[in-house]
């Protein structure tokens, strides 16, 4: 069967080399892949889409003539934009397979306000919150709660509309940035409108539990840990994410139980009780308190990136086969096995991410995959026969060992012989699990 990703990231690029591996695929096609997918593996392949929509981007039915043209089986979507534009219910209603939410279910992840307001409905412990509009407003709201707080913008802002205030003067202007005409804000399904979420904060350590649905039945996913900040120490301005690593120490079985049982359940139900089956990846971004309690900073309605990376360099089974299961509501059926080792990733990033990001530089040195290391790309291309700069994030570096510290070490070893102009990458991925605890 040949086998469709959407996206060009590094997640997509982990997506096709896992699913490549499979001995019931022919082909992986990415659209509109990177320069790891496009020179990877013989049987994977980068396709152009056409891009009929506003600002030169694809749509919904873009995609559909992509799969039909190509004769696809099974299509993954891996970044959130298409879900979000309803790519799922264009292929469901060609009669096409695809794995991943409706429109109506990506809400949870597209508008903050609509994910925090059914949270609440439905009993799921998050932090205290509230939803602005106006600018006077939120400005009034902040004066009275005080700091540190955390600003959101309410739409998609690629992994960077998220401010952590320590201070009030951050908070007034992360405000004025997202309500504002030059803001990270994008538009929300009931119009144009420009919403920030403004929520608590309080100190906590942060893991990624990541599951896959029919719209029933869930399976989850080895647990992880990124690192959202630039800077070493957890510094410096909120990224993508600057690396990860799994598993997640913290999650100990009895938070895993509790994270199925207080977030993850009560989700997919909540969703068909509203008539938004949820039929894809959901990954609960967890707050995990000293005391073993949770609470959700976020939810994603995809896979992580950078998580998926050393996710996916530690599962065993067939990715393809669950994801066909996923496809026909048999996901009770699945068992996945896991790699009992640690796998650690490392991003390389472009110069002058998150902000101007400085595209065309040549990356020099990219090693051969191993055993035990790939590097994935995502902001990189092939022109004129080099690989460049091409996006923020440009490669992961993920290693695979025996502990924290020796796939830290292993990753660390790879990613010295790589060098382009301006790159930056945090020197301590995996400090948590690394750290005595």
């Amino acid at each position: 069967m040949k086998v469709l990703v959407i996206g060009s990231g590094g997640r997509e690029h982990a997506l096709a080399w896992k699913l490549v591996q499979s001995p019931r695929v022919q082909r992986v096609l990415v659209a509109p892949g990177n320069s790891g997918t496009a020179s990877g593996h013989p049987a994977i392949e980068n396709v152009t889409v056409a891009a009929s929509g506003v600002g030169g981007t694809s749509t919904p039915a873009d995609y559909v003539a992509c799969a039909v043209l190509h004769g696809i089986g099974l299509t993954v979507v891996g970044p959130e934009a298409p879900l979000a534009d309803g790519v799922v219910d264009a292929f469901e209603a060609a009669g096409l397979r695809i794995f991943g939410p409706t429109q109506a279910a990506a809400q949870l992840e597209s508008s903050k306000a609509f994910s925090k307001a059914f949270m609440d409905r439905h009993g799921i412990p998050t932090a205290s919150h509230a939803t602005f509009t106006g600018v006077a407003e939120a400005h009034a709201h902040l004066d009275v709660v005080g700091a540190p707080i955390v600003v959101k913008a309410d739409g998609l802002a690629a992994g960077k509309g998220v401010v952590v205030a320590m201070t009030l003067t951050e908070a007034h202007a992360a405000v004025d940035a997202m309500l504002g005409s030059d803001g990270v804000h994008s538009a929300v399904n009931d119009g144009d409108v420009a919403r920030v979420v403004i929520e608590s904060f309080f100190p906590r350590e942060e893991a990624t539990f990541i599951v896959m649905s029919d719209g029933q039945h869930v399976c989850a996913l080895a647990t992880s840990q990124d690192h959202k900040r630039l800077l070493d120490g957890d510094l410096g301005p909120n990224t993508g994410g600057m690396g990860a690593y799994s598993p997640a120490p913290v999650v100990t079985p009895e938070v895993h139980a509790r994270a199925l049982r207080e977030v993850i359940l009560p989700t997919i139900r909540g969703m068909q009780a509203e008539g938004r089956v949820f039929r894809g990846f959901l990954y609960a971004g967890l707050m995990i308190q000293p005391d073993g309690g949770i609470k959700v900073l976020e939810f994603n309605t995809r896979l992580g990136d950078p998580e998926t990376q050393p996710i996916l360099m530690r599962l065993k089974s067939d990715l393809f086969e669950a994801l066909l299961a996923a496809t026909d509501g048999r996901l009770d059926q699945v068992e996945l096995q896991w790699d009992r080792r640690t796998a650690l990733g490392v991003v390389m990033a472009a110069h002058g991410y998150p902000l101007e990001v400085r595209k065309g530089d040549v990356i020099h040195a990219l090693p051969a995959e191993t055993d035990d290391a790939v590097v994935f790309h995502a902001g990189a291309a092939q022109i004129a026969g080099e690989v460049v700069t091409s996006g923020g994030r440009v490669l992961c570096v993920t290693a695979l060992a025996d502990s924290p510290r020796l796939a830290q070490a292993r990753a660390y070893e790879v990613l010295a012989g790589i060098s382009f102009d301006g790159m930056q990458f945090r020197k301590d991925i995996g400090y948590r699990a690394v750290k005595p605890r």
